[in-house]
């Protein structure tokens, strides 16, 4: 059986034709600006104007502006639907108005649906598109919840209450804006269930499939009694029947940054505070992100609402270190797993639909039909100073670069969108809500998708991308100087490790072969990748090795002093993601040809299957996987072939547009505006004028440019993954088990762990037949 995806193959009419030779002389314009001097067309051609954008571009984040901007936005809590989180979209949208040149006259906040939300984005494209940079906000109405009581107690054999625990985080004026927002935010699960539950309390360690099976073989029986957990999965005590939850971020996890060696706990000192607590969502993503009540489509006001399935229906509450480790004595745990006496849990939430802002600002390009996408969430779980903060400092200082070289007359080859989302931090809303919204939209125009969350709470660079984007990600990263060690790059900054261990880690700890991880489902590029099928990235600074200091995560005390002292002191991390992000989004949004290396995508395949193998063998199945990696064989083949058109397409469109200058044949020029000087033609054939061969020149470069962006397209089955139909790429998606994670080929990886024959054939037929449209649709 054959699938197809959701963007036929586009036909270029005899309108569309007249639309490309008007787009023509508009290009003819705006690359001769660059490549030529009239006066003195010896000094000026593309590269050296493409290095001067670039050096201009660098030169305008700032650390100071950065600190700020960080200081100003973390000052409070932001939750979504919350006032605050109301005036920071503003303060977003004012900000994207002053530093884009855009007025703020007229009335720029739309409901979701209504034709002026409507025409915000889709007047970025097309013949009657906008063509002044212009910001807005789209406010859409997911269902949120509102926490009214949150309390654990200790029973006796009576059933009163002998302990309550101590559920607030123990701020110190210290951290003064952590001091002032101890009581704000209460710590709580958004989407846990509403009730009150008694039994008594088991230690689960991280609640995974393996922990609950060895509970299980020791004889121990979770039904009827409430779960302790070390932060992990949340869905796996529901199922082994657990009534109830505890969460708790174990200090054991912290490595050697502790009190127990030594360290004063934050604000005094870099070791974790006891009574901080990781805040969370019980939202389970891997079903399905987005709104609760509107799985596939937007949260208009007015839409229509469903039973969510992508939640727990039991109550959960985070506590503590210090919380669980009293829990554990007052209940009479011991040594034992499970304790002698009984507790009971309160969780009364409130849940209704509520508005959400996401902010939006978009300069117009050139070309009117391709979209580069750049996008941080907004809302916070308490401060937020890394997370979302530091993107979001990140993302406005990108925002300032480009307003800035707006001011010099510059204007993209491509539209470039940036894009604030709300409600992250619950299940990815805004972002989701937008990519639903608008999915046939983004499908048909989006380029990329460049994503920033955290940009910096802790030394190592971690960078994420689909396997089109590497060559870009690479490239770039090599050429933005490392925030803090001279002589070095942002891409040597994959092995660093602890500020007090100032080293580089061993090479055989990289992330992978390529340094480029496997993008999962840990924030908003979810519904561009996972769903609509548009290449993208993510990237952050984290503390990933036992010598680097804990990252209050979701706590009050991830607070802009915690982030100066030790999040990233002197926001040199902060501004290396700015550039790092900003750098790749201009050279996807002004290369002639896209960036996109299609060769670099079917070969992770290969990877992917490689790693398939070992889990059908594992689970002794008899998939067909000699047949599916021929097909994968025959993809690379187009895909190399798409690549060298797309060279010559490009070096065919400049030869053509200057061919009649002998002064730059000896020039080579960009990578991304290659002209090799063995590829300049002598003359224009004398069959067609000028006008005519620039024309095919540039629909020869806009249809490989089209095949490029359509590549990740390719991986989309309408169908989406068995039982988690949301989802629509067959060749990455969520781990079931891992959540956040990404699994390669997640359906047929899944149909393989399940032993069902049936299942892995179809699975696998899937697969080739999404692989050999695809490879026909690069050829045609």
């Amino acid at each position: 059986m054959t699938t197809k995806t959701h963007h036929p193959k586009k036909n270029y009419s005899l309108r569309d034709s007249l639309v490309y030779l008007t787009l023509s002389i508009i290009l003819i314009e705006f690359c001769l600006s660059w490549l030529l001097n009239l006066n003195n067309p010896r000094e000026s051609d593309f590269e050296s104007r493409r290095q001067d954008i670039e050096r201009f571009f660098l030169s305008i984040p700032n650390r100071d502006k950065a600190q700020a901007l960080s200081r100003k936005f973390s000052k409070a809590p932001h939750l979504p639907g919350s006032p605050r989180d109301a005036a920071l979209a503003k303060k977003m949208l004012h900000f994207f108005q002053d530093e884009l040149g855009i007025s703020s006259t007229a009335q720029s906040i739309f409901q979701a649906g209504s034709p002026d939300s409507r025409n915000a984005t889709l007047h970025l494209t097309g013949e009657d598109r906008i063509n002044q940079p212009t910001a807005w906000i789209d406010v859409y109405y997911p269902v949120l919840d509102t926490p009214k009581q949150q309390s654990i107690q200790v029973l006796d054999k009576d059933g009163q209450t002998t302990w309550t625990a101590n559920l607030t985080e123990q701020g110190d004026f210290l951290d003064e804006d952590a001091y002032n927002s101890r009581d704000d935010v209460p710590t709580w699960h958004y989407y846990s269930a509403d009730g009150v539950v008694e039994g008594q309390l088991v230690y689960v360690n991280y609640g995974t499939k393996q922990d609950f099976d060895a509970l299980f073989s020791s004889g121990v029986n979770l039904t009827g009694k409430i779960a302790l957990a070390r932060y992990g999965e949340v869905e796996n005590a529901q199922i082994a029947g657990a009534i109830g939850l505890l969460m708790y971020t174990d200090i054991r996890d912290d490595g050697h940054i502790t009190a127990q060696n030594g360290y004063a706990t934050y604000p005094h000192g870099p070791a974790r505070n006891p009574s901080s607590v990781q805040r969370g969502s019980a939202h389970m993503l891997y079903v399905y992100p987005g709104d609760l009540s509107t799985p596939g489509y937007p949260a208009y006001q007015n839409a229509s609402r469903q039973e969510p399935s992508n939640v727990l229906s039991i109550p959960s509450i985070p506590i503590s270190w210090k919380t669980a480790r009293a829990l554990v004595k007052e209940s009479g745990m011991f040594n034992e797993s499970v304790s002698t006496k009984f507790i009971r849990i309160i969780n009364r939430v409130d849940r209704a639909p509520a508005p959400i802002w996401n902010t939006m600002a978009a300069i117009p390009g050139h070309i009117n039909d391709e979209v580069v996408i750049l996008g941080c969430h907004r809302d916070a779980w308490v401060l937020g100073a890394a997370d979302p903060v530091s993107g979001t400092v990140s993302l406005m200082e990108v925002v300032r670069a480009f307003g800035a070289l707006l001011d010099t007359g510059w204007k993209p080859l491509r539209t470039i969108l940036f894009t604030s989302w709300d409600a992250e931090e619950v299940g990815l809303v805004g972002s989701t809500e937008y990519g639903e919204d608008f999915g046939e939209w983004l499908s048909q125009y989006a380029v990329a998708y460049l994503n920033v969350d955290i940009s910096a709470a802790g030394p190592r660079w971690l960078i994420y991308g689909t396997p089109s984007l590497n060559d870009l990600i690479r490239r770039t990263a090599q050429d933005i100087p490392h925030p803090t060690a001279k002589g070095r790059t942002l891409w040597d900054a994959r092995y660093d490790k602890g500020f007090e261990f100032d080293s580089i880690e061993a090479q055989d700890s990289r992330p992978n072969t390529t340094g480029i991880q496997m993008l999962g489902l840990g924030s908003d590029h979810a519904v561009f990748f996972l769903r609509l099928g548009i290449a993208s990235s993510d990237q952050m600074f984290k503390g990933v090795t036992k010598f680097d200091v804990p990252y209050h995560y979701h706590s009050i005390f991830d607070s802009a002093r915690w982030m100066q002292l030790y999040g990233d002191p002197g926001f040199y991390r902060h501004i290396a993601v700015a550039k790092h992000l900003g750098l790749m989004a201009l050279r996807l949004a002004d290369s002639l040809t896209l960036p996109l290396n299609t060769s670099r995508g079917a070969s992770a395949l290969n990877d992917y299957l490689t790693n398939l193998n070992s889990v059908e063998i594992k689970f002794n199945t008899s998939a067909n996987l000699s047949e599916l990696r021929n097909r994968i064989v025959v993809l690379q083949a187009a895909s190399a072939d798409l690549e060298r058109e797309k060279n010559e397409a490009q070096f065919n469109f400049f030869a053509t547009m200057i061919g009649s200058r002998p002064s730059f044949s000896s020039r080579i020029f960009s990578p991304g505006f290659a002209l090799p000087y063995q590829y300049y033609p002598s003359q224009f054939s004398s069959q067609k004028s000028m006008k005519e061969e620039i024309q095919q020149a540039y629909v020869r470069v806009a249809n490989a440019n089209k095949k490029s962006m359509m590549f990740d397209r390719g991986f989309l089955s309408d169908q989406g993954l068995s039982q988690r139909p949301w989802f629509k790429n067959l060749v990455v998606g969520p781990d079931r088990e891992q959540g956040y994670e990404g699994t390669f080929f997640p359906a047929l990886t899944e149909a393989i762990q399940s032993g069902n024959s049936k299942r892995v054939k179809y699975e696998t037929q899937r697969l080739m037949n999404l692989l050999e449209l695809l490879t026909v649709k690069l050829v045609s």
